[in-house]
């Protein structure tokens, strides 16, 4: 049985991994741009895919692929370079990036914010001043207002466990900072409360009906069998316990079920939570790992399973208990908004770039995913995670997730065998991917 007729076949990206441009018609710096030594490779973003300026070439081996949807995030400092300052020019380049999408039938995905902070606003302090939910307003009032007449699908954010937890508790990412005894009494709140407004907003501005999400990280407990005892366990990791508490738990429940995790009780009040718990059209699930390893180091890793390059395991069947997890606990119809893998790809004597283990992870992890799907639960889409080769973040361009190659010495894209293999899942809508549990 193949997917629903009206399904996004997709891929994703994100501002501060792809545009490059980074002082360009306007700019001013990210967090990300400003990321020095902590980059592990000595690399910088500031060209990364050349996006900005090959953005025609992309979207046209997106239609070569055959996608008929796009995620991709605007650059909060590209369309407001000071507080309280618009830039023309940042806009006009979203503006033109949609209209090249809609001229190829590909339906544009707007994320408002996938981790590029601009330093302006870091300066006073980020997501630690409680003054940033009206510039993050601010920001995306001047973006809904231009795009909304051609945009319809909308997502807040990206990640909230990883832009605030490695960004201010652990350090890992930028800002680099570790304000852990902040984080909850204003860090979080700060994006919830953002998260609530901005879904407001953009209901009250959008100049065509909306449909509205954001993107949570997983971090999904697989159980040991279907059995009542089993599931609840799993349910009990995946959502209130570790990881779940700190990651799904304490940013998902307030958002769509208005009640606060253990770890917000004394953070968040009824005020609040009116703010935060506003009606959505779906979530996003960025989907790559299952969490068992937290709980069962040893156990887990007597599997055998490979692993990425960034060190994760394939395990396929943490996209099927995904959805299962959160669909039954939060009953929102499914965006897989972002899943993929990273190989060390590189071009052939015969010019094409050979990635069987990536053609074979799209086969089981979308199978997976058609399982739930089959099973009735509201699946609406599936965005790969990457376009193109991108900037990692921290690990820098070494990493490759993109279904495109890209050279970064001469900026040629080649289409990976995966592309191709994509390409053909997307033209039968699925219907012959393998379902087995």
């Amino acid at each position: 049985m193949a997917l629903r007729e009206d399904f996004l076949w997709g891929t994703a990206s994100a501002s501060a991994q792809v545009e490059g441009a980074w002082d360009e018609d306007g700019k001013s710096p990210s967090i990300w741009d400003v990321a020095g030594a902590h980059v592990k490779t000595g690399e910088n973003n500031h060209v990364a895919c050349d996006h900005y300026h090959r953005y025609r070439e992309d979207v046209a081996l997106m239609k070569q692929m055959g996608v008929n949807s796009y995620r991709f995030s605007i650059s909060w400092p590209r369309v407001m370079p000071e507080k309280g300052r618009v830039n023309p020019k940042g806009l006009s380049f979203y503006s033109a990036l949609v209209d090249e999408l809609r001229a190829n039938g590909i339906e544009p995905i707007v994320t408002l914010y996938h981790w590029d902070l601009p330093t302006w606003a870091q300066d006073e302090g980020g997501w630690k001043n409680d003054r940033i939910v009206e510039w993050y307003l601010d920001y995306i009032t001047a973006v809904v207002d231009a795009l909304s007449d051609r945009v319809q699908w909308w997502m807040t954010f990206n990640e909230p466990q990883c832009f605030l937890y490695l960004g201010y508790v652990t350090g890992d990412h930028a800002p680099f900072k570790k304000e852990i005894w902040a984080v909850r009494r204003h860090h979080v709140r700060n994006f919830l409360l953002a998260h609530g407004r901005a879904v407001k907003r953009i209901r009250a501005r959008a100049k065509t009906p909306p449909r509205i999400g954001l993107a949570f990280a997983t971090t999904t407990y697989i159980p040991a069998s279907e059995s009542a005892a089993d599931l609840r366990d799993a349910a009990r990791k995946t959502f209130t316990n570790i990881y779940g508490d700190g990651s799904n738990g304490i940013y998902a429940d307030p958002i769509l079920l208005g009640r606060p995790s253990r770890l917000m009780r004394r953070y968040l009040s009824a005020d609040d939570l009116a703010e935060i718990h506003q009606e959505l059209d779906f979530i996003g699930l960025n989907v790559y790992q299952p969490n068992n390893p937290v709980y069962d180091k040893k156990g887990y890793a007597a599997l055998g399973l490979p692993t990425t390059m960034m060190g994760w395991p394939v395990d396929p069947r943490c996209m099927y208990w995904s959805i299962r997890h959160y669909y039954g606990r939060y009953r929102m119809p499914i965006m897989v908004s972002e899943n993929g893998i990273a190989l060390p790809d590189a071009a052939g004597e015969d010019g094409r770039v050979h990635d069987p283990e990536r053609s074979a992870f799209l086969d089981a992890f979308l199978g997976s995913m058609k399982r739930a799907a089959d099973e009735g639960i509201p699946v609406i889409g599936y965005q790969h995670w990457a376009t193109t080769d991108n900037f990692e973040w921290a690990e820098g361009t070494r990493p490759r997730f993109g279904l495109i190659h890209v050279d970064y010495t001469t900026q040629k894209r080649t289409l990976k065998d995966s592309a191709y293999h994509y390409a053909e899942i997307i033209r039968t809508n699925g219907a012959d991917l393998p379902t087995e549990g």
